[in-house]
């Protein structure tokens, strides 16, 4: 539900030896080399870091973390093709058995080879229940996985799962190292080796991390030598960072991208995304586990207002998981915003408005609490858009900031101005997010939502391969969303970029929520080209 991947998490990847501090102190580069003042350097702002950079914990597991590779990797159209695999894989007529032909001559970056021992390590050591990776079930289909020979690995299902060669994009860690450690606390976690066009360099904890290029990555050497993510959670931060030169590049929300448009060095680029924005509902909490102030508060929010006022136009709004372009959308779950009819539902439940227009219950005031994340405009100012909106119905949200370590404490009875996502698969968010067995697991169903009939469709949805039968079970969460709302989703949003005009031919994909840290015109920063 945030940035470190839904766990997010979540989150999550990313992708080098430029000091931060002294592009802070350079004179603004012209635009023919980067931040540092090399031509073949990128220095690039992101919102949020990773807890860790282990496969095995969770990093990079929907692709882009440029430490890494997987079996498969995405091209820019979202389509699978092979990375560290060969070719695709040869999948069984019964759906439950996954073949991969693995790609020869590989190595890891200290110069060791690159083998089926790794991929089976790997999942392994995922799926072990002392390790510490709180997406492990999302690998709940997999029995076994087995290595034929050493170019070969089998993975055996315990369904059909139609998105199982979509979770083979996760990177492979090299066992000859991760293997030797403490899995949730080694070194591995903080300085790791991997197959990718990266070698992370040093991780400043809080300031930035620096890759350079992996001069024998099976892909070709990237011309981008190297690569700095520099960690900057204030929107405004950023923005100036990129402004006084320090920076090629920034994600940055609407308001703020706006004004670079006539910045002549400089070019926006726009990705449509799965990333939503959403308020959790604690059933925990007295007053949003009342199921009428849940359905209230969700036809009481004005989503129009907030895509044409928060983020400029640049999204849509959300009503679930899943965006209204998808395919995979139940169309007919679109909530008007109706506040007569949110006034009614709580009239009718017994929430009588005083006088100081506050409603209250057998003694208890409609009133909790909404935390965001201190820095993040976008979250702060969906979370201001909201406790208006609810203020208006005669529900007080009161609106708090602070950073995670604060938050996390309090997600049981406290709301949360959350966010999510995945464009891979409607399985990869709406298990984690809505599945009863998750409920307070971390990030995980943060509202600790208990529907039995979305419990079955979203088991029903994952055992199978037909995709008609998904499409229905994906529809049933949809429809029960709309009558029993476990979140009050608010927006998807275009996930917006500026960038220093001195590469060309810069694309992005369907993006993630993931802010950026692997995607944007940067997901494949190894293919980047000069612009002249």
């Amino acid at each position: 539900m945030r940035s470190r991947s839904i766990r997010s998490a979540a989150a999550a990847a990313l992708a080098g030896t430029v000091a931060l501090t002294a592009a802070a102190c350079s004179t603004p580069s012209s635009g023919k080399s980067g931040a540092s003042g090399a031509q073949d350097s990128a220095v690039v702002g992101i919102a949020y870091e990773p807890e860790s950079l282990s496969p095995l914990l969770g990093y990079g597991k929907d692709g882009n973390s440029k430490i890494f590779d997987g079996l498969l990797t995405h091209d820019a159209d979202m389509k699978l093709k092979p990375a560290l695999a060969a070719k695709l894989p040869e999948v069984s007529d019964d759906g439950r058995t996954y073949t991969y032909t693995l790609r020869d001559g590989v190595t890891f970056s200290d110069g060791k080879p690159f083998t089926a021992d790794d991929v089976v390590f790997t999942y392994e050591t995922i799926l072990d229940e002392k390790t510490n990776n709180a997406s492990k079930a999302e690998l709940d289909a997999l029995e076994k996985v087995e290595k034929k020979d050493a170019r070969t690995v089998v993975f055996h299902l315990k369904y059909p799962y139609a998105p199982f060669a979509e979770r083979t994009v996760l990177p492979i860690a090299p066992q000859h190292i991760a293997g030797k450690q403490d899995i949730n606390h080694g070194s591995f976690t903080t300085a790791p080796i991997g197959t990718g066009p990266y070698i992370l360099t040093k991780w400043s904890k809080g300031e930035k991390l620096t890759f350079k290029a992996n001069p024998h990555y099976w892909g070709g050497a990237p011309k981008v030598k190297n690569f700095t993510m520099a960690i900057i959670k204030d929107d405004d931060v950023r923005a100036t960072r990129l402004r006084s030169g320090d920076l090629d590049g920034a994600i940055l929300p609407p308001n703020l991208a706006a004004t670079f448009k006539s910045d002549q060095d400089k070019k926006s680029l726009a990705a449509k995304t799965f990333d939503y924005r959403t308020v959790t509902l604690p059933t925990a909490n007295k007053v949003t586990g009342d199921k009428a102030v849940r359905r209230a508060l969700d036809i009481a929010v004005d989503r129009k207002a907030m895509v044409d006022g928060i983020l400029d136009g640049a999204g849509k709004p959300a009503y679930g998981p899943v965006p209204t372009d998808s395919p995979w959308f139940a169309k007919g779950t679109e909530r008007a915003h109706d506040l007569k009819k949110a006034e009614q539902i709580l009239d009718d439940a017994g929430w009588k408005k005083g006088e100081n227009g506050i409603r209250a219950k057998d003694g208890q005031p409609a009133s909790f609490k909404l935390w965001y994340l201190a820095g993040d405009k976008l979250r702060q100012e969906h979370a201001l858009a909201f406790a208006s909106d609810a203020k208006k119905a005669g529900v007080e949200v009161k609106v708090e900031s602070g950073p995670w370590e604060a938050i996390m404490p309090n997600m049981k009875t406290d709301a949360v101005l959350a966010g999510g996502g995945s464009p891979a698969d409607p399985d990869f968010d709406q298990y984690l997010l809505l599945h009863s067995s998750l409920a307070g697991d971390g990030f995980n169903n943060m509202s600790r939502y208990d529907n039995p009939k979305v419990d079955k469709a979203l088991v029903d949805a994952r055992r199978t391969d037909d995709k008609a039968a998904r499409k229905a079970g994906y529809d049933t969460v949809q429809r029960e969303l709309l009558d029993d709302p476990a979140y009050v989703f608010l927006t998807h949003i275009d996930h917006l970029y500026v960038v220093k005009d001195r590469w060309k031919d810069l694309t992005t994909q369907v993006e993630p929520h993931d802010h950026g840290l692997a995607s944007g015109p940067w997901w494949n920063v190894e293919d980047w080209q000069p612009a002249k």
